[in-house]
């Protein structure tokens, strides 16, 4: 017997607003003392009435236009009943039959063996505001806890999905891809670890070809992207197992992730709507946002889909390197800026940038791996940001068309880039001081190949008993001697006509 895992999500995406939800209060996000940033409104002190924040309205209006959803013209808020110590007022301030989003998708690209991927859509079923919780701080004796009110009255915004996933893999990477609309929109900081991003999963199986849909498990407790993978495996097997002994899930359960153990744990039976018995919150009006819907459209950025499949179309990157460029913003807009460079380059040097058309794609594989690989190896080495690198992209552009043009070889354009990194002087300066330059004069070269070869004649010997590589031992000898001067390509002509008047 097979089954198919069907997964559905709630996320919990903390707004970076100035203020809670319902009060004045600052929105510390943690930074602050415990049970500082708290007021009568936010404690759910008698007589204190909650007014609504504008701004974390204007944040739900963006992530429906980000979702591809749509703004609920008169939505509302409701009080979600439910008793428990992080809870002071004994409800909380939701909304339930008038989201503020509904409907929408998210496309989401999976890994899959062998390196490629595959496309997969997500439906978004629903999204609400709503304030969160307090913090409960459990002490290590097991016989205490305390709570912050900090975080109470936090503005959240609850994404839920269709159960659209079939496998931890597909779960992942949706929450990656959200993660990065939020931070793109400006919404959220999206911080998984921090708890800006937080994720329940809702996870069932069934018979592979039948369409039911089972009695699910929510699992909580879900604190980074490797702990969905883990935790939502962990219940497909525990669910399977139980199917394959003839006692299958019958009851909606809320089950714990225990990190530590690998496990998840049983907390209690899932509730329902009437559980909570929901009703419109008296001290809140309505909200009418058709005009605020229609102004926040054209304010919406361009989205990492569209940034990504343009990132292809217009500067040639590949895939792979388009969606790395793209998952970092402020890496995307350094990329792009070098490109816009490269190409003003190369089309004051043509007709009409007939010549970019044609060398684009070599400048996007040229600027691909100098960025990804040797400046981010320079960035990582220094523990450095490229937020706070002190090489400008036009800077960063030169460097690539003096390689291109072959006024500096690869090895010594390392070097520029490494005195770019520390001093961000111009690329040509450098050069030129450091006497880093291409070496032209190929008589010279000539001469130095040939003292190469004389002083290693071990290597001469393999080269004459059929050992090939020692031509590129020796190429090496020579660009060292040359401190990379001489161009890879030219050194190894040299190296092969001395040679063959050794034969």
């Amino acid at each position: 017997m097979k089954f198919e895992t069907v997964i559905g999500l709630e996320i919990h995406v903390q707004l970076k607003t100035k203020t809670k939800m319902f009060c004045r209060c600052l929105n510390a996000g943690g930074n602050e003392p415990p049970n500082t940033c708290v007021c009568p409104v936010c404690l759910g002190q008698p007589g204190s009435l909650p007014v609504i924040n504008e701004k974390a309205v204007e944040f739900g209006a963006m992530v429906a236009h980000a979702l591809g959803g749509k703004v609920t013209w008169e939505s509302k808020f409701d009080r979600k009943q439910y008793f428990y110590p992080d809870l002071p007022k004994g409800y909380q301030i939701s909304q339930f039959d008038l989201p503020i989003v509904t409907g929408g998708a998210v496309k989401v690209s999976v890994p899959v063996e062998g390196g490629k991927r595959r496309e997969i859509s997500v439906r978004i079923h629903r999204a609400h505001l709503e304030e969160d919780a307090a913090k409960l701080i459990h002490a290590d004796d097991g016989n205490s806890s305390f709570v912050d009110f900090n975080r109470g009255g936090t503005p959240l915004i609850e994404i839920v999905t269709e159960p659209d996933m079939r496998s931890p893999a597909e779960a992942k990477a949706f929450l990656q891809e959200l993660r990065l609309i939020m931070r793109t929109v400006g919404v959220s900081d999206a911080d998984m670890e921090k708890g800006h991003l937080r994720c329940d999963a809702n996870v069932s199986i069934r018979e592979e070809g039948t369409t039911i849909l089972n009695p699910k498990t929510e699992v909580k407790n879900i604190n980074s992207f490797r702990s969905v993978e883990r935790a939502l495996d962990f219940e497909i097997k525990r669910q399977t197992k139980l199917a394959l002994d003839g006692k299958p899930v019958v009851i909606l359960t809320t089950r714990g992730w225990d990190d530590v153990r690998g496990i998840t744990v049983e907390q209690r039976t899932k509730e329902d709507a009437a559980d909570y018995r929901y009703f419109p919150e008296p001290d809140l009006p309505p909200l009418m946002l058709q005009n605020l819907a229609e102004s926040l459209r054209s304010k919406i950025p361009e989205l990492p889909e569209a940034r990504r499949n343009r990132f292809q179309s217009e500067y040639g990157f590949s895939e792979s390197d388009s969606r790395t460029f793209v998952d970092d913003e402020a890496l995307a807009d350094f990329a792009e800026r070098v490109m816009t460079e490269l190409q003003e380059w190369v089309s004051a040097k043509s007709e009409g940038g007939a010549h970019w058309n044609a060398s684009r794609d070599t400048f996007a594989k040229l600027a691909a791996g100098w960025i990804l690989t040797k400046l981010n190896g320079i960035m990582t080495e220094r523990k450095i940001d490229i937020r706070i690198l002190k090489i400008k992209p036009e800077d960063f552009a030169e460097l690539l068309a003096m390689l291109h043009k072959k006024e500096v070889t690869g090895p010594n354009a390392y070097l520029i880039l490494e005195e770019m990194a520390e001093t961000g002087a111009d690329p040509s300066i450098i050069m030129e001081e450091k006497n880093l330059g291409v070496d032209e004069n190929t008589d010279e070269l000539a001469l130095i190949a040939a003292e190469i070869i004389v002083n290693n004649p071990k290597a001469l010997e393999d080269w004459r008993s059929g050992k090939t590589n020692a031509a590129q031992f020796l190429v090496g000898q020579m660009m060292k001697a040359t401190r990379g001067k001489a161009q890879p390509e030219t050194a190894r002509q040299l190296i092969e006509a001395e040679l063959k008047k050794m034969r």
